[in-house]
């Protein structure tokens, strides 16, 4: 592991609960990160929210896609980008730094056959 991975993880990790995809999207989520949904989506919501807000398949939960969007009104310069449609996640860059993913713009590579 990198240590510009390792410095992602150490900060990213416990401030946001960050689960090192590779594909970071805390910017445009409010600062959540979309793979704490148990059924790890990166477009949400998955449409199983309970009336309290709650996740389905953990009702004692709250919605991660709830919470990003509500999170997302009070970031003003990315407000815009909480309805931006997310390619599938690529399991290829679990565990790398999704910096250097974004900047040599890995991150934006779509399995074949997948369009936006």
């Amino acid at each position: 592991m990198s240590l510009l991975t390792l410095a992602e993880r150490a900060t990213k990790g416990p401030v946001f609960g960050c689960h090192m995809c590779g594909q970071c999207v805390l910017h445009s989520t409010g600062m959540t990160c979309p793979m704490n949904c148990p059924k790890q989506l990166r477009n949400g919501p998955c449409g199983g929210v309970r009336e309290n807000g709650n996740c389905e398949v953990e009702p004692e939960m709250r919605c991660v896609w709830l919470k990003g969007w509500e999170r997302s009104q009070k970031l003003s310069l990315w407000q815009d980008e909480f309805n931006h449609l997310r390619p599938p996640v690529d399991n290829r860059l679990w565990d790398t730094s999704s910096w250097k993913n974004y900047v040599t713009k890995r991150d934006r590579q779509t399995p074949a056959g997948w369009k936006a």
